[in-house]
C-alpha cells in the first residue's frame, strides 16, 4: 500500500517544480479533453501556445493581457503570505476602473498632463477603500474576509452595471450601457506604436521590486512572512496581527484597483459592463504558480495570458467553446493544488505487516 508521510521540513526540490509539473498536466489533460470532444488535440494546443507568439502585435498582447494579471496578483501574494485571504480582488478592481473613470469623465476633454496619473492615483484610491471594508470587519468583529470580500464583488459588479445605465452613461451612445470613450489626455500612453502596450505595463514590474524589497529587507516584510508561518510565534514577538491585516487588505486593494483604472484608460477606454473579466480570480491562481514571489508572479502571469490569448485564437480559428480559456485554467489550478501536497509529504510504499504495525500504535 502506499501512503502519505509528513516530512520534516518542507521540499524545496517540489516547492518550485510543482509549478512545472502542474502545467505538463495541464497540457496532457487539456489534450484528452479535446479528443472526448472530437478536436485534433494537437492543432488546438498549437493554437493555444503557439499563437499568442506569431507576430509582434499578438506578443504585445500577451503583456497587456499580463499586466493587470501581474499587478492584482502581487497584491494578493502580499497578503496570502500573511495568511490574510483577500479573494475580492475582483471587486477592488473594478471600483478602481470606476473611480479612475469617474475622474476621466469629470475632466472630460481637458487636457493636463496630470490627467492620467490622477486616474492612477483615483484607482488606487477606490481599491483600496473597497478593500478596507473587509479589513475593518475582520479586525473589529472577526468577520472572515474571504466571505466579505467575495460577496463585495457582487455589490462592484452591481454598482458599475447601475452608473454605465444611470450617472455615467454617455449621453450620445444611443442607450447603449457604457461610458463616454475617454479623451486623448485620460488615456494610458502608448510605449508602442501600432500596438496597444502602454506605459501601464511598467507598473507590475515597479510592484513585484518594491514587494520584494519590502519582503526581503524590511522589517514589515519579515513580519508577513513570520504571521505566515508561525501566527503565535508572531505574536510573542509583539508584531500587531492587526496592522498586518490592515497594511496587506490596503495594499491588495490598492494594485487591483490601479489595475482596474488602467484596464479602463488603457485597451478599453471607456467604462462598459463587462469590464470585469475574471482577473481578480484569475490572480488567485497566478499568486499560487509564482509561489507568492514577486517575480514568479510576473511569470506566472505570461503564462496565464498565453491561455486568454491562445484560447481566444483557438475558438476562432476551430470554433471552441469560449469556455476552452476556463477549463485551463482550472485543470491548472487543481493539478497545482494537488501537487502541493507533496511540498509538505511524500508518498511511501508501506509493507502489509508495517501498516499493521502503524495501526497498533
Amino acid at each position: 500500500m502506499w501512503r502519505l508521510e509528513a516530512r520534516q521540513q518542507r521540499s524545496r526540490v517540489m516547492l518550485w517544480t510543482a509549478p512545472f509539473i502542474a502545467v505538463v498536466l495541464t497540457l496532457l489533460s487539456g489534450m484528452l479533453l479535446f479528443i472526448a470532444i472530437g478536436v485534433d488535440p494537437y492543432k488546438a494546443l498549437g493554437h493555444i501556445i503557439l499563437d499568442p507568439f506569431s507576430s509582434a502585435y499578438s506578443r504585445s498582447e500577451l503583456f497587456v493581457k499580463a499586466a493587470p494579471l501581474a499587478l492584482i496578483a502581487i497584491g494578493l501574494s502580499l497578503g496570502f503570505r500573511a495568511g490574510v485571504w483577500n479573494i475580492g480582488a475582483e471587486g477592488q478592481f473594478v471600483l478602481g476602473a470606476i473611480c479612475g473613470g469617474w475622474v476621466a469623465l469629470a475632466f472630460y476633454q481637458k487636457e493636463a498632463i496630470w490627467l492620467f496619473p490622477l486616474i492612477c492615483v483615483a484607482g488606487a484610491i477606490g481599491g483600496a477603500a473597497w478593500a478596507a471594508i473587509p479589513a475593518f470587519l475582520r479586525v473589529r468583529f472577526k468577520a472572515n474576509e474571504i466571505l466579505v470580500s467575495l460577496m463585495l464583488v457582487y455589490i462592484s459588479v452591481l454598482l458599475l452595471s447601475a452608473l454605465v445605465t444611470g450617472p455615467m452613461r454617455n449621453p450620445d451612445g444611443m442607450n447603449f450601457p457604457e461610458s463616454r470613450v475617454f479623451h486623448q489626455s485620460a488615456l494610458a500612453p502608448i510605449l508602442l506604436e501600432g500596438t496597444r502596450a502602454h506605459v501601464g505595463l511598467l507598473f507590475p514590474v515597479i510592484a513585484a521590486f518594491a514587494l520584494w524589497i519590502i519582503l526581503s529587507r524590511h522589517e514589515f516584510g519579515f513580519a508577513v512572512r513570520l504571521f505566515g508561518d508561525a501566527p503565535r510565534a508572531a505574536r510573542f514577538a509583539g508584531f500587531s496581527e492587526n496592522s498586518v491585516i490592515w497594511t496587506c487588505m490596503l495594499i491588495s486593494g490598492a494594485l487591483a484597483g490601479l489595475a482596474g483604472a488602467l484596464q479602463a484608460s488603457g485597451p478599453i477606454g471607456q467604462l462598459v459592463p463587462d469590464l470585469p473579466a475574471g482577473y481578480g480570480f484569475t490572480a488567485i491562481i497566478i499568486a499560487f504558480l509564482g509561489r507568492l514571489h514577486p517575480f514568479g508572479v510576473l511569470a506566472a502571469s505570461l503564462a496565464l495570458a498565453v491561455t486568454y490569448i491562445g484560447g481566444q485564437s483557438a475558438q476562432v480559428a476551430m470554433s471552441l467553446p469560449a469556455a476552452v480559456t476556463g477549463v485551463f485554467q482550472g485543470f491548472l489550478l487543481f493539478f497545482l493544488l494537488g501537487i502541493d501536497v507533496l511540498v509538505n509529504y511524500r508518498v511511501r510504499r508501506v509493507m502489509p505487516t508495517q501498516l499493521t504495525n502503524l495501526e497498533g500504535r
